[in-house]
């Protein structure tokens, strides 16, 4: 078996405002890199010992999350920006056999979900999906199950675990911080947390060995309506090819294929 991990940085024990520690600017931004890559480490500690043979870390963090000088010795790393072309980074993903996503925050406009946000915390006011709210989890979840690919395991605050029980019943979740509000959260001890990712994603790689979770599918055609804070950012949205401008913030993207649509 083998494992490919989605990262990002706000969903992590310890790490609870945007201007100090998630924006690159920020004076506690290195630190809370190392409290990432430590969270997994944890998890690459735990899907070796579920008997996973390879696995590739993401950076998913815009600015860069993972510190890279710490990273567990027997996984390897996809970082940059901008992110290879879809085609090339489609084939590398779809070569793997389950997924899973460390340091996940909630989606946009949940009330407790510390750092909650979709994609941009300074531009993106939502998403929806045929209508249905969704974040950056579902993204994923999505885009994994596009290319057959299924989600099971995610690590986050306990708003982040919520959505990702609602989106995919029977998967295994841990939660490292309790959210209170968007910039504030009760976070368990790091080596608690980090024991905590450990043993839930050997835990999360024995279900799937005695009952896999499929890869997530929903049925199409596709709508993506995408609303951002400010008309300027949604002008350079509605110059995209196929975009159809709705109001002065909001545009919407279709497709009849998941994968080509969800990241547009």
């Amino acid at each position: 078996m083998k494992a490919v991990m989605m990262t990002d940085l706000e969903g992590v024990a310890g790490v609870v405002t945007f201007t100090e520690q998630s924006y690159p600017e920020g004076k506690y931004y290195e630190a809370a890199k190392r409290l990432l890559t430590a969270e997994v480490n944890a998890a690459v500690d735990g899907l070796l010992a579920g008997g996973v043979e390879e696995v590739l870390v993401v950076d998913g963090h815009g600015s860069g999350g993972i510190w890279y000088e710490d990273l567990h010795p027997q996984a390897r790393l996809l970082h940059g920006r901008p992110l290879p072309p879809a085609p090339v980074y489609n084939a590398v993903v779809a070569k793997y056999d389950v997924a899973v996503m460390v340091g996940q925050h909630a989606m946009a406009g949940v009330v407790d979900g510390n750092l909650g946000h979709t994609q941009s915390s300074r531009a993106i006011d939502y998403y929806k999906l045929n209508g249905k709210p969704i974040g950056e989890l579902a993204q994923f979840a999505l885009h994994c199950g596009g290319l057959g690919v299924p989600l099971i395991f995610v690590s986050g605050d306990d708003a982040a675990c919520r959505e990702a029980e609602a989106l995919i019943p029977g998967i295994t979740t841990v939660a490292v911080k309790q959210g209170l509000s968007r910039n504030s959260a009760i976070s368990l001890a790091a080596p608690e947390s980090r024991r905590r990712i450990r043993e839930g994603a050997q835990r999360a790689v024995a279900r799937q060995q005695a009952q896999p979770l499929p890869p997530l599918r929903w049925p199409g055609p596709y709508v993506l309506e995408k609303r951002y804070f400010h008309t300027d950012v949604a002008d350079a949205a509605a110059a995209h090819p196929g975009a159809e401008r709705v109001d002065s913030q909001t545009v919407r993207l279709r497709s009849d294929d998941i994968v080509d649509l969800i990241y547009r």
